[in-house]
């Protein structure tokens, strides 16, 4: 299965495109496609960057429009970087796609039509699952303390705790995010993979030559917890864009700070 680059309605976004993902309309956004005026230009779907509400309305809009998901639909989170997953349902819909996620957590899992999981993303890995046996779906934030702490392992959990999913029928995508060419880290992230992934972390972490700084794959690690939660790697689509390497298509936190929009990826049981 692979992440290709699509576009509807003149707004691009990532998603799977193989029959089986047909149950589930998804999408991973770029910074292409929308309103927001500069540094937030043009689809920022982020509700606390300081953008014009108005502009995040309309871009929630185009976006949920490309991607085939309900704007009235959008469930979101208040992202803590951690291994917490949420389930959710219909009355956790926001009012107002302009409005900010209130629940603390990186995870969100539902079996309910009409309810779009939304993440949010400027570097971090996001990952969407789907059930197409069972009917679930799940959306989580994996910045390098989540992957550390296995969220999506804990999202497959949940989602096989709560709704009965079988691991081995889950479909996963791994979604743009910085690429191991581009996230350079001190020693604390690796260690905190070797301490989520014992010796199994260590494909995804590369010394330098410079003594105490480490290359490290998080899409690759985050890949391998999903495996570990019982997925096949055959099920397991990864994106390769990476977003500090293209800042034409995608924002970067780690290269342009706080002045920037947010990239979202979402996922809704048609």
């Amino acid at each position: 299965m692979d992440i290709t680059r699509q576009e509807r309605h003149g707004v691009p976004f990532y998603a799977c495109a193989h029959p089986a993902w047909a149950g589930a309309a998804h999408g991973f956004s770029t910074r292409l496609g929308g309103v927001s005026q500069p540094p937030m230009d043009t689809l920022n779907l982020g509700a606390n960057r300081g953008d014009d509400p108005a502009h995040v309305r309309e871009n929630f809009r185009r976006f949920c429009a490309a991607v085939g998901t309900d704007p009235a639909g959008l469930v979101k989170n208040h992202q803590i970087h951690s291994a917490a997953v949420r389930p959710v349902g219909r009355d956790d819909r926001l009012s107002d796609p302009a409005a900010p996620g209130t629940f603390e957590a990186d995870g969100l899992v539902t079996d309910q039509p009409g309810v779009c999981l939304t993440i949010f993303s400027g570097d971090c890995i996001p990952i969407l699952l789907y059930d197409p046996v069972r009917r679930v779906v799940a959306a989580a934030h994996a910045g390098w303390r989540g992957t550390a702490a296995g969220i999506a392992a804990r999202a497959v959990e949940a989602m096989s705790d709560r709704y009965g999913c079988d691991p081995g029928h889950i479909l996963a995508a791994i979604g743009p995010g910085i690429g191991p060419c581009c996230f350079e880290t001190h020693a604390d992230v690796p260690d905190g993979l070797r301490a989520g992934l014992g010796e199994r972390a260590e494909p995804f972490i590369r010394p330098l030559s410079t003594p105490g700084k480490y290359r490290v794959d998080l899409k690759g690690a985050n890949a391998r917890w999903l495996e570990l939660a019982g997925v096949p790697a055959g099920q397991i689509a990864l994106c390769s864009a990476c977003t500090a390497c293209d800042l034409g298509t995608f924002w970067s936190h780690r290269v342009q700070g706080d002045a920037r929009g947010s990239m979202a990826a979402m996922i809704q049981l048609v």
